[in-house]
């Protein structure tokens, strides 16, 4: 870690963000860099990039790809030493996707009636439900359990355990989660707890791990993770749900989407819906 966190940030067109995004994605030793990208102009059409490296070879690293893209003024700014996650987190409003109200400790007296609630702090783990994946992930959840229930559902990826637990709360009796970074198996068990969910979540690799592999076939898996990850995980994707079974693909931007398609269509999918949030996108898919 340097000595100064820095904060990289990118304005310019959509087309040239988008395509920055795609790169930072498409790159492996970037492959755990985290940032945001949405509109911060509707009016001017000016779209932004928020990265936040964790190392000085990450910070150049996505630095060089945004400088390089034509169409972005790029500027790099030192922090100072605190936990701006969880600081900027803590003003954010909650979440409402379908019957889903997602909030933090902050908002614990803006709680509703009639909702399921999913009460997540920010922390180290991805997965506050307020990026545009975890929301669009939620919303076609949501959309599906007005049809249908889920006895066995799996969360590749799980970062906080919000969809896992999200699972678990509205009836899924087997609902586990996976995830490569430890911490993040450790802060979903937590959250688990918290919301008196009935799931567990391991630190894994890959979906062969026997704690994992005793409950398949799945009759529902989320995946919100990156996009070379998902196009590297589908057959293992593919043969873990059942026939008939659905995947909720997120982490993906909606220039990516063809990318996924390719890799998932081949193995028997069809696409049920797709849910946009910024240049974010959720893909649906039904294995026939």
């Amino acid at each position: 870690m340097s000595e100064s966190a820095v904060q990289v940030i990118a304005r310019g067109d959509r087309a040239p963000a988008e395509a920055a995004a795609a790169a930072i994605d498409a790159n492996p030793l970037l492959e755990n860099a985290t940032y945001s990208i949405l509109e911060e102009d509707e009016d001017k059409e000016i779209w932004r990039i928020d990265a936040f490296p964790t190392t000085e070879e990450e910070a150049e690293g996505i630095a060089e790809i945004l400088r390089a893209t034509p169409g972005l003024e790029v500027v790099v700014e030192k922090l100072a030493d605190a936990d701006w996650l969880a600081m900027s987190l803590s003003g954010l409003p909650p979440v409402e996707a379908g019957r889903f109200f997602v909030y933090g400790a902050h908002d614990q007296g803006k709680v509703p009636e009639g909702r399921v609630t999913l009460k997540i702090d920010a922390g180290a783990a991805f997965g506050t439900g307020h990026h545009g994946t975890t929301v669009g992930c939620l919303e076609a959840f949501d959309n599906l359990l007005k049809t249908e229930s889920f006895e066995k559902v799996l969360d590749v990826g799980c970062g906080t355990g919000v969809l896992a637990i999200a699972a678990a709360r509205t009836g899924s009796p087997i609902a586990v989660g996976t995830d490569i970074d430890e911490p993040s198996a450790r802060i979903a068990n937590e959250n688990a707890q918290i919301n008196d969910a009935k799931c567990e979540f391991y630190f894994a690799d890959g979906l062969s791990d026997a704690r994992i592999a005793q409950h398949a076939p799945y009759d529902l898996v989320f995946a919100n993770i990156l996009a070379a990850p998902l196009v590297f995980l589908a057959p293992e994707i593919g043969a873990a749900l059942k026939s008939g079974g659905v995947a909720i693909l997120s982490g993906l931007l909606r220039t990516q989407e063809e990318r996924i398609l390719e890799a998932y269509l081949p193995l028997g999918f069809v696409v049920e819906q797709t849910i946009h949030h910024d240049a974010w996108s959720a893909l649906q898919l039904r294995k026939k």
